[in-house]
């Protein structure tokens, strides 16, 4: 009998149904998972996979009900994604779902103005209009406010020059987040955000780069040589980027790795029906110490990250300033996931090498998410000083 991982079940929001959500998930699981191997491969990124992550709600889960979305809190939306993370195996579509969610639509619902809103939040929730969150740049990657990037006032609107690299979704994206130095002497309440259409003048978008892992989604570069934007596409009013860019960062480190813990949960569940099916020497390798030690920790590693990932969303629920319990959760289970891709792939030996399996592509894959939402050596620097060290 195969031991069933025990996870956390649908709950239900104040103005909305995780559990119908998580339902939905699972009817069009076959779909989004049709063809993952080919894409890897390929590097395509899967815009009907799109659609239908936009048709079971995912892109509304937060927005607020007036709004248009399903109005879920952080307690239910960590529900969700991890059963988005645990049924849906193109962890590449997972990040770009989480990357738009996140860094896109709710950053316009907590600081877009009306006209912001009518304009680009149904098209976002609809997947009609993809987002790129253009923060970093050649010099400035875990030192995110060190931006070169410079906003300047040209009658009644801006003009934008600078680099961004490793951008999410910029190849694909119609819309850009683009933050900018608007006060060169004003350190992080200098940098503002800018709404910049993909057609806009000035703009330049690079090809798509070629990554170790998360094929599937894309990742591109930005110029902006004098692009200009018309002072309606401030968001968050002037210096407002640092609020912006903390906000959104909180909620993609509490909500995008509980979709880590659904892969680790899907790997062990995996991992122990390899165990007590595979036979060598005349017995199950799960007899073997080495092999059921490993599953036991997966299984510490699983419960633990639900835990922290639990304890994020119930404080950020309240009210509370959540950010410490965003970067424990967002470093535990970002190298837990890689402790257990690396564990799921020994317990398959050979076959796990075999890109036919979605072992090593789930290897390669858990790499970045000690990068994504910042690194682990800065969730590290964040817990720090919380604890009064410089």
């Amino acid at each position: 009998m195969i031991t069933t991982i025990p996870r956390a079940g649908p709950r239900r929001g104040p103005d909305g149904d995780a559990g119908t959500v998580m339902q939905a998930i699972d009817d069009v699981a076959d779909e989004l998972n049709d063809g993952v191997q080919e894409r890897d491969g390929a590097a395509t990124f899967s815009h009907e996979a799109w659609r239908r992550c936009a048709d079971v709600g995912l892109f509304r889960l937060t927005v607020p009900v007036e709004l248009g979305g399903l109005g879920l809190g952080p307690e239910e939306a960590v529900t969700v994604m991890e059963h988005f993370g645990r049924a849906c195996t193109d962890a590449g579509l997972v990040f770009a779902v989480n990357s738009i969610i996140w860094t896109g639509v709710m950053p316009l619902v907590w600081f877009g103005d009306a006209d912001q809103v009518e304009r680009y939040l149904g098209p976002m929730c609809d997947g009609e209009l993809i987002v790129g969150h253009a923060m970093t740049e050649p010099e400035s990657g875990s030192d995110a406010f060190a931006l070169q990037t410079v906003a300047r006032r040209v009658g009644d609107g801006y003009e934008l020059t600078g680099q961004k690299m490793l951008i999410s979704n910029a190849p694909i994206a119609d819309l850009f987040l683009v933050y900018a130095r608007t006060d060169p002497s004003g350190g992080p309440f200098g940098i503002s955000v800018f709404l910049v259409e993909r057609s806009a003048p000035g703009l330049r978008i690079g090809p798509a780069l070629s990554t170790m892992g998360l094929r599937t989604a894309t990742l591109g570069s930005l110029e902006l040589d004098r692009c200009h934007v018309p002072g309606t596409h401030l968001l968050g009013g002037v210096g407002g980027g640092m609020a912006l860019f903390s906000k959104a960062m909180v909620w993609e480190r509490g909500c995008l790795l509980a979709a880590g813990l659904g892969v680790m949960e899907r790997q062990l569940e995996r991992g122990v029906r390899r165990a007590q099916q595979r036979r060598q020497f005349g017995r199950p390798i799960g007899s073997n110490q080495a092999i059921a030690h490993r599953l036991a920790d997966m299984r510490v590693r699983v419960d633990a990250s639900r835990l922290l990932v639990a304890r994020w969303a119930q404080v950020q629920a309240s009210g509370r300033d959540a950010a410490v319990e965003a970067s424990i959760a967002k470093l535990f289970v970002s190298e837990s996931l890689i402790q257990s891709s690396t564990s799921s792939f020994e317990i398959f030996g050979g076959y796990g090498y075999l890109s036919e399996n979605d072992v090593e592509r789930e290897l390669r894959d858990a790499f970045a998410s000690r990068i994504y939402g910042g690194t682990s050596e800065m969730q590290r620097n964040i817990i720090a000083r919380h604890l009064g060290l410089s």
